[in-house]
């Protein structure tokens, strides 16, 4: 039997702009359907299609209460998440 991987995820309109937080077990799927406003409601409103941030996870338990913990910090320390692992904001859609 295969493991599955659960992903918690960042997506952003632009560097410094509209974030949103979600988990998946399937993040390129999940990554390429807001990057092309498939999903309908809060992404496709505000263009949040880049994908600047994810985590792993082995158990659903554990990335759920990782994206409820990131759904609660201050905006500047989700910020400062992004900056810490990739300064510049770049889509990391092609590298999945």
């Amino acid at each position: 039997m295969t493991e599955k991987t659960y992903f918690v995820y960042i997506m952003a309109s632009r560097k410094n702009g509209t974030i949103y937080i979600g988990v998946t077990n399937d993040l390129p799927r999940r990554a390429f359907e807001h990057f092309t406003g498939q999903i309908a409601g809060f992404t496709r409103k505000y263009k949040v299609k880049y994908l600047v941030f994810y985590e792993s996870f082995r158990e659903i338990e554990q990335a759920i209460a990782r994206e409820k913990y990131l759904k609660g910090l201050m905006r500047e320390k989700k910020l400062a998440l992004i900056e810490d692992k990739k300064p510049l904001w770049l889509d990391l859609r092609p590298s999945l």
